[in-house]
């Protein structure tokens, strides 16, 4: 199997307010709320921490173990940060990343590519799933994880975002195909050896006439949204904000089971498995650019 980049250590810098809370047709709901300190979220840590990480959400395995081996850790650096679009403009990528993150920490399922990497400059526009992930269900049964990300201030309006494009995407057998023809060509970029190759070619493209192996698809989806912290709330006491925050949070987000549950009972859906992780976000307009620019400082 491919190995994770991202530990499970990424993990201590939320607060799992919500563990895989049930969905319909057995599917699961994560939040996980960033840790708070001072009344505030301690962004400075999830910015020191995904900076860290970048180069592995940013570029090929191959290409990171490449220039590792040859000493270019400033070339590792440059190259990683130089795929993200500026922040003034950035939109979206922030989802990308946490997404990627979350999937390989906590679902296990590392990745295969993302859409980041694919792109020759940061002004590329890279069709498909924002990123595409191997899970191990057993010996004999694997998923592909197909990653959808939106940052919406409404979490119900970026649950039908998502939900949206998952649709499309489902009702389009050219991207389908073209994603998995994606898969295929770049598989080999994931690779250290021959051996693992054709191993992850095997499961990922297995033969009907092989019936030891069996691979599905799947969707990752990862929602953050807005929530608003009052003048009040803010003057609270360290550990009256912190219990009041999370509380507030974690209502928010089980309102918004209700549509998750909607869309996921529609026919479409049937058969296939989704993983839901949501971050909530103070001032999520300014602050999904303003982390994207600590990056790359």
């Amino acid at each position: 199997m491919i190995e994770k980049n991202i530990k499970d250590d990424f993990l201590d810098l939320f607060y799992n307010d919500l563990c895989n809370e049930a969905l319909e047709n057995n599917n699961t709901l994560n939040l996980f709320t960033l840790k708070v300190k001072n009344n505030a979220f301690s962004y400075d840590e999830l910015i020191n921490e995904l900076g860290n990480k970048l180069c592995y959400f940013a570029l090929s395995r191959k290409q990171v173990d490449e220039l590792k081996q040859a000493d270019k850790f400033n070339d590792l650096v440059k190259k990683a940060k130089a795929k993200l679009k500026h922040h003034a403009d950035n939109e979206g990528e922030l989802g990308e990343i946490l997404l990627y993150c979350l999937l390989e920490s906590h679902l296990n399922a590392p990745k295969i590519l993302t859409k980041l990497e694919l792109k020759t400059n940061s002004n590329d526009y890279v069709k498909g799933a924002d990123g595409v992930h191997l899970l191990k269900l057993s010996d004999t049964d694997y998923q592909i994880v197909l990653g959808e990300s939106k940052l919406n201030s409404d979490i119900s309006k970026g649950v039908y975002e998502a939900f949206g494009s998952i649709s499309k995407f489902l009702k389009s057998t050219s991207k389908l195909e073209f994603e998995i023809d994606l898969i295929n060509s770049e598989l080999v970029k994931e690779a250290y050896d021959q051996t693992t190759y054709e191993m992850l070619k095997r499961i990922i493209i297995p033969s009907a006439k092989e019936d030891d192996t069996y691979l599905d698809y799947s969707f990752g989806i990862f929602l953050g949204f807005d929530i608003p912290i009052t003048d009040d709330e803010s003057k609270l006491s360290n550990s009256d904000f912190r219990k009041n925050i999370r509380e507030k949070i974690k209502k928010e987000v089980l309102k918004a089971k209700n549509s998750l549950n909607h869309q996921l009972k529609k026919s479409d859906y049937t058969g296939y498995q989704f993983y839901i992780y949501v971050i909530p976000f103070s001032d999520l307009q300014n602050k999904r650019k303003h982390i994207i620019e600590k990056i790359v400082e």
